[in-house]
């Protein structure tokens, strides 16, 4: 774990909180506390931040777009467009963005599951049983009722 303090003034024209948010950006950020303090100099917002080193440099344009067509397979994509499909409809529901509901990424993991069930989704990095009760269950039962299941149950074979 590393610290960084950051002495952000009231008057700071965008320059700082520049390069303070791209650190924040650079970096897997553990806690930050934040002050406000004043001087003679003027007032400041004063952050402290810990923080473990990424290893991922930041490139100032976020991250690049995946083409999940290319990473997966013909039948996984088919899954994956379907269940983009299935988050847009939770998500209106819900009045959250899609990325709330899961992730593309996430989404990818699930359509690379050998079977869709509440189990298997907690073992896609990035989803808890929080997000399984939230909105994996809703997910699951709108999957099952747009396609059908052979006489085992499962939906991915």
């Amino acid at each position: 774990m590393q610290i960084k303090i950051f002495n952000i003034p009231i008057a700071d024209n965008g320059t700082l909180q520049d390069e303070f948010n791209r650190f924040l950006a650079a970096n897997r950020v553990l806690e930050i506390e934040q002050h406000f303090f004043q001087n003679e100099k003027g007032s400041y917002w004063s952050f402290c931040v810990r923080y473990l080193v990424s290893s991922i440099p930041y490139s100032g344009s976020g991250k690049e777009k995946i083409d999940y067509k290319q990473i997966l397979n013909e039948q996984e994509f088919g899954i994956f467009s379907a269940l983009r499909e299935i988050r847009k409809q939770i998500a209106a529901q819900d009045a959250v963005p899609a990325y709330a509901v899961f992730t593309d990424e996430e989404l990818a993991g699930i359509a690379k599951l050998p079977e869709l069930t509440a189990p298997k989704l907690v073992s896609i990095k990035g989803i808890g049983d929080k997000k399984v009760q939230k909105y994996g269950k809703q997910m699951i039962d709108m999957y099952n009722q747009k396609n059908t299941t052979n006489e085992k149950g499962e939906l991915f074979n």
